[in-house]
């Protein structure tokens, strides 16, 4: 669960990007872009982030403000799953992340196992759509929607990336260090799941 320090940060500057968005009163906008300073101002003060990274993290959308979108692609070889080693942090993950805008769920996938892991896959079922706030992940400044796809592997191979080391196929009950941040073990065992259970419904918050 989300601190509450968090919850609150996060509601302020909702509030104050709505309020940004909409208001033509000028002192109103000024009253936003207070209310918008005190989200920061409370992350800063938990974080030890300074204010001006946390600004250009937490306050560089405009438009009234909604969830991102993070999509993962779930791939099986042999009764294995694939997974990439992240070149950020250096621990693994499923393929994926933030849409793009213009391509769709299924181009989004594609685009990013092609990417990630040099291989060509066929979108076939939409395992889940999950909050991320609602599951066991370290906290983020976003609403996120994670979205879960099982796809088929066609061809390819891993080719040298900026985005991931390494890239292997691996069991259930013998995966690597995950990248938590992107995906967890309860996550990787419903794409299982997905994948061999043939009365398997789509997941979603």
């Amino acid at each position: 669960m989300e601190p509450k320090w968090l919850i609150w940060a996060k509601r302020l500057q909702s509030i104050a990007q709505a309020g940004l968005t909409y208001s033509k009163d000028k002192y109103d906008i000024e009253r936003f872009l207070q209310v918008r300073d005190i989200s920061v101002e409370i992350l800063n003060e938990y974080t030890g982030i300074s204010n001006e990274k946390i600004k250009d993290l937490f306050c560089n959308e405009t438009g009234y403000q909604t969830p991102k979108v993070d999509i993962r692609g779930a791939v099986f070889k042999d009764d294995k799953i694939l997974l990439v080693k992240e070149s950020i942090d250096g621990l693994w993950s499923l393929p994926g992340g933030w849409a793009e805008v213009n391509l769709s769920v299924r181009e989004n996938v594609i685009k990013e196992l092609r990417e990630e892991a040099g291989l060509n896959v066929i979108p076939k079922r939409l395992i889940a759509v999950l909050d991320r706030n609602k599951h066991n992940h370290p906290a983020s400044p976003y609403g996120i929607y994670k979205i879960f796809v099982l796809c088929d592997l066609i061809d390819g191979a891993f080719e040298k990336n900026i985005e991931t080391l390494e890239s292997g196929f691996f069991y259930l009950e013998d995966l690597p260090p995950l990248s938590l941040g992107r995906v967890t073990r309860e996550q990787i065992a419903m794409c299982f799941e997905a994948r061999y259970n043939d009365n398997f419904t789509t997941i979603f918050d």
